[in-house]
């Protein structure tokens, strides 16, 4: 017999089962509702019903799969991630993904940010990702530990109270004039099956990404893109649009212009989520918090020739 507390309100029962009984098949768990197994106050559910705080659910007893998907606490990858953290309270977790990590696993990848951070925090009930940065980007990611914290979050996004800003290095000389870039996006699957991301002027959703200049270079910018809506690889197409693709961005830019930051040093796609601002979803406060350059980022950039 299980209380619903005030956190795990409002779910679906299917999910709050899911998430009970980590390791068991979906299937089984709609087969124990469909056959009336699991009770909430006594009485039958449907699997769309929303359990309320209070609520007493009834678990048959199940087998639940030693199998917990998530990768050891000891592993290099995750230990480091520890380091990473740059804010955590009883409702966030705020770190500064490294570049090449996943936001979480599938596709090939064994695990990813949320299973590493789950490992690390076995005592927290809930751990779920806000938002996501794609697997070449690093900076700030937050994740919820509680699932209002989660619902609040996600308003906040929905209604633009959060305020991303990343830095960015693209090739050649940004125009002044040009401080947005208002570009419909579509993914498109390519004939290797590789997802891209296209302008779609008649088909797309509408994307909106404000850039300032912080630096000039020889023959490179340094920017601060905002991104106002959160479509996939926004800033990498909308810079690629205005004809200034990222440096070190191996989908978008010219196979030439890359060889030539590899060539300099450059391993990576040069995208840092660099600052959030957003209410703190149970104080109200106004949190800002900032994720420097990292090393690699910072060197490649002390080399160019400034204007």
């Amino acid at each position: 017999m299980v209380t619903v507390s005030d956190d795990e309100a409002g779910q679906r029962i299917d999910n709050f089962l899911l998430k009970r009984l980590k390791g068991v098949p979906k299937s089984r768990i709609y087969r124990i509702l469909r056959k009336g197994e699991v009770r909430v106050n006594k009485k039958r559910v449907k699997p769309e019903y929303k359990v309320q705080a209070d609520d007493v659910v009834r678990i048959p007893p199940i087998r639940v799969s030693e199998e917990t998907g998530l990768p050891s606490n000891k592993l290099n990858q995750v230990v480091q991630l520890e380091q990473q953290i740059v804010y955590e309270d009883d409702c966030l977790l705020v770190l500064n993904k490294p570049s090449g990590m996943a936001v979480h696993g599938g596709s090939g990848l064994s695990f990813g940010v949320i299973e590493a951070l789950r490992s690390l925090r076995q005592d927290c009930r809930y751990l779920e990702l806000v938002h996501r940065i794609d697997r070449d980007t690093s900076g700030l990611l937050v994740v919820a530990k509680k699932r209002s914290a989660l619902r609040e979050m996600h308003r906040q996004l929905r209604e633009k109270v959060v305020q991303k800003d990343y830095l960015t290095l693209v090739h050649g000389q940004w125009p002044k004039s040009v401080r947005s870039v208002d570009a419909p996006l579509r993914k498109n699957a390519v004939s290797s099956g590789e997802r891209m991301v296209i302008v779609d002027q008649a088909e797309g959703k509408p994307s909106l990404t404000r850039y300032r200049i912080e630096r000039r270079y020889a023959d490179m910018t340094l920017m601060k893109a905002s991104p106002v809506t959160g479509r996939t690889h926004q800033i990498r197409v909308h810079s690629l649009y205005e004809g200034h693709s990222i440096a070190g961005d191996d989908k978008y830019t010219d196979k030439e212009l890359l060889a030539a930051t590899e060539a300099k040093g450059l391993n990576r796609l040069f995208l840092h989520a660099w600052q959030i601002r957003f209410e703190h979803p149970a104080t109200q406060k106004e949190m800002h918090l900032t994720a420097p350059l990292e090393e690699s980022l910072q060197r490649f950039c002390d080399q160019l020739d400034p204007l």
